[in-house]
């Protein structure tokens, strides 16, 4: 199979993952939401360019891991959105949820931090690993800005369509009848709270938590408390932080 052909097969595959997950037996009510964006020119060519970079270097997170966000947070149920920035890009880290790592794999320097804050905000010890999926299963929404990466090279795939689309899915949940909380950590996050409606929502917004600027901010902002003061208010389920010791 020459190289050409190895890039259209993949940008195939990549470009019908997400019809392949809402298909007749839909795992998500994202597509109804987010459909019109598959039609677009910018996201055929983004597709190519994954497509081409899968063909070529190895990418993260896998592609049965991409939409994992939408996948595991429906959008009836997304109250909380947390923004990154890039994928992890080590080896086994990405696995489609921002921040998160499956369980294993080292918990990387900000989840670190963000487990500390958690405890000092909360209370809560922080478990052994880095998985987030309880916080996506009760509608924190783990979106990053971008969603693949090339390994080894943070920002490789900023820039080439992807953040058309995750606005869109802000866009998305900014238009939905009830007050969300979006917490935004970091310049590039904060760059987003132009696409909220700051009337209805709530942002909660500070530094990163990355070793070179959670001094500046993150620790100490309370994120999750406020979260849960604003979900209160608005008469919606708060949202149990506490993440299991035992997977």
């Amino acid at each position: 199979m020459g190289a050409t052909t190895v890039v259209a097969a993949a940008t195939a595959t990549e470009s019908h993952r997400w019809a392949a997950h809402t298909g007749a037996v839909p795992v998500t009510d994202w597509n109804p939401v987010l459909r019109d964006e598959f039609a677009k020119p910018y996201w055929n060519t983004l597709q190519h360019f994954v497509a081409g970079e899968r063909a070529r270097h190895v990418v993260f997170p896998p592609a049965d891991d991409v939409f994992a966000a939408l996948h595991l947070t429906p959008y009836a149920t997304t109250r909380v959105v947390i923004l990154g920035q890039d994928p992890y890009h080590g080896p086994g880290q990405a696995h489609g949820l921002c921040f998160s790592v499956r369980p294993g794999v080292a918990v990387p320097p900000s989840l670190a931090n963000i487990h500390k804050e958690l405890a000092a905000d909360l209370g809560i010890e922080p478990p052994a690993h880095g998985n987030l999926e309880a916080w996506a299963r009760q509608g924190v929404l783990l979106l990053n800005a971008t969603l693949t990466v090339r390994a080894g090279q943070a920002a490789s795939h900023q820039g080439k369509g992807w953040e058309t689309f995750t606005d869109q899915v802000l866009r998305a949940v900014n238009d939905k009848p009830h007050p969300v909380v979006f917490i935004l950590w970091g310049a590039s996050a904060r760059r987003k709270k132009s696409l909220i409606d700051l009337g209805r929502h709530t942002v909660i917004e500070s530094a990163h938590p990355s070793p070179l600027s959670a001094h500046n901010g993150f620790f100490g902002s309370r994120p999750f408390s406020r979260t849960n003061t604003a979900l209160e208010a608005a008469e919606l389920v708060p949202i149990d932080w506490r993440l299991p010791s035992d997977l």
